[in-house]
């Protein structure tokens, strides 16, 4: 969509006619507003597509990113899936737009804002990318798809452009390290640039914490004491380089401490204390008792990250400058796992995700359904409300990668040359299975079936054969989930369905119906866990979480 066409859609107060007649999406069938405790507003339907909505809602001040999660919480029992706007009342051209995605089956929030003209090209750009065919097929899956691809480019395009210039930085940077065998060429010298990961690694994570305050409430705190370091060095004071005499003993008495002197607290002001072990003395700094660094080095970093946006959230701006603590994870995964002789390895967040998810969630359920015989009979498999919420879900906990080209007529809505192929009821019942392929003539009616699927219908490289078994797949399951076949916590695994989120809901309803002991139950439970990670390290990305 061209920017100048959006803006002046903003301007008319014509947000409806932008969905509905620019981009293709539908007339919404449930015109009746939407209201969520809160929140002062009432969400108005604009525009649907395939289940997928469109709201907006004047507020009298712009939702802050944690009141944004707590609308999010309220709505998702009414639209699941949507992009909410909101206006700020009396400036329909001041608005904040909320979209919830799936990353790694995380659902995550981003937003973005926008009060004039000249800051709208970057979300114009995004609403060119789900805009539909008025002839054109899709579900639900295909929707969000669309809209999920279009709103992650901050944690994926974004980072990857960060990460080009974090390169360019860390070369720099560990050139200009003194003290840590400067015999050694500095491609060659495997321990210097291991410190400069380290250094940058915790300049990155005290960027993020004083963007949020946190180093004495000073949004610009390292840049600030960098400069009034050099202003006071060659004094009789205790400052004279920024590494030595400022960054060393932030990190070991600030961050890495619980003790707080006076004379501390006068020269670095209010720091947090973090026990993640980032800021422990570092091997490589009892190993090399003379490491320096100019404070040049901090200027050329600094003006680097001062450049980028940094938020513990995954907001995005109009500038698409937006950083967020999966860059360190990215860093980490693209940076570390090249340089295996530093013995630091980083774990991909969907390998952790899929683990975790399947291994603590379960834990979490049992123990909350063995608490009392009241949480008991609410996992009854014929009478508990846990599984009747789960037999009346529909398709809501098969992932969204298991449903690509499903549909209840998707058997008469492949190509026939494909179709052809599937065996009908009345064929099992001739055969009287097992049925093989020789039985049927399957070999000829399925000589297109490792052809590569088209996209409307496949995943990533499949081909037919691979399609054809995944939707029968799919059908099964939701099969089995309709008539009540799926009644334990493991089925979730063995089908691999989506527990996180049907957590999520069974709290939200427990909470819903009044069942407030249940809540606590789960509670009590996720208090009392306890976790072994053999492999866990201590790098940014796992302190951040």
């Amino acid at each position: 969509m061209k920017t100048a066409l959006f803006n002046q859609l903003v301007q008319a107060d014509m947000m409806r006619d932008l969905f509905t007649e620019h981009l293709g999406w539908n007339k919404p069938s449930n015109k009746f507003p939407i209201y969520v405790a809160g929140f002062e507003g009432a969400f108005k339907p604009l525009a649907e597509r395939n289940s997928f909505h469109v709201l907006m809602a004047d507020a009298a001040e712009l939702p802050s990113p944690s009141a944004l999660k707590r609308i999010d919480s309220q709505l998702r029992p009414k639209a699941e899936d949507y992009i909410a706007i909101f206006r700020l009342k009396g400036e329909s051209k001041h608005q904040l737009w909320m979209v919830p995605v799936k990353k790694v089956e995380k659902r995550d929030l981003v937003s973005v804002e926008f009060d004039a003209p000249y800051q709208t090209e970057y979300l114009a750009q995004k609403l060119s990318l789900i805009e539909f065919g008025i002839e054109e097929r899709t579900t639900i899956v295909d929707v969000k798809a669309r809209v999920h691809k279009a709103f992650l480019v901050n944690s994926e395009q974004i980072t990857k452009d960060f990460y080009k210039g974090f390169k360019v930085q860390h070369k720099a940077f560990a050139a200009q390290i003194t003290g840590i065998n400067d015999s050694v060429r500095d491609a060659d010298n495997r321990d210097k640039q291991w410190y400069a990961s380290v250094m940058l690694n915790r300049l990155m994570f005290c960027y993020f914490i004083q963007k949020k305050g946190f180093l004495d409430g000073d949004l610009d705190y390292l840049t600030h004491k960098l400069e009034m370091c050099r202003e006071e060095e060659g004094e009789n004071k205790f400052y004279r380089k920024f590494y030595k005499a400022f960054l060393r003993r932030l990190f070991s008495d600030g961050l890495n401490s619980t003790e707080r002197t006076e004379d501390f607290k006068r020269d670095f002001g209010r720091i947090p204390y973090l026990n993640g072990g980032m800021f422990d003395s570092h091997e490589l700094e009892k190993k090399y008792g003379d490491i320096d660094i100019p404070d040049e080095a901090f200027d050329s970093l600094f003006g680097f990250f001062g450049k980028w946006r940094w938020h513990l959230d995954t907001r995005i701006t109009q500038e698409g400058k937006d950083i967020n603590p999966d860059v360190l994870g990215y860093i980490f995964e693209q940076y570390i796992n090249d340089r295996a002789q530093m013995g630091a390895y980083y774990t991909k967040e969907d390998i952790t995700e899929y683990i975790g998810r399947n291994t603590i969630l379960p834990f979490l359920l049992e123990k909350t359904k063995k608490s009392t015989k009241e949480t008991e009979k609410s996992f009854d498999p014929e009478w508990g409300w846990v599984w009747r919420m789960l037999r009346e879900s529909g398709d809501k906990y098969v992932f969204d990668a298991v449903k690509k080209g499903y549909s209840d007529d998707w058997r008469s809505a492949i190509p026939d040359e494909i179709s052809v192929g599937l065996i009908r009821e009345e064929e099992r019942e001739e055969a009287m299975l097992p049925v093989t392929e020789s039985h049927l003539n399957l070999l000829e009616r399925r000589r297109l079936w490792n052809a590569p699927t088209p996209a409307q219908w496949a995943l990533p490289t499949e081909i037919w054969r691979e399609t054809i078994e995944r939707l029968e797949r799919c059908e099964d399951i939701l099969s089995k989930i309709k008539n009540g076949e799926i009644h334990s916590i493991n089925d979730f695994i063995t089908y691999n369905l989506d527990i996180r989120q049907f957590a999520t809901d069974l709290i939200t309803e427990a909470n819903r119906r009044g069942y407030i002991m249940w809540v606590y139950r789960f509670y009590d439970a996720l208090r009392s866990v306890a976790i072994l990670d053999p492999t866990c390290g201590s790098g940014p990305s796992c302190s951040l979480r």
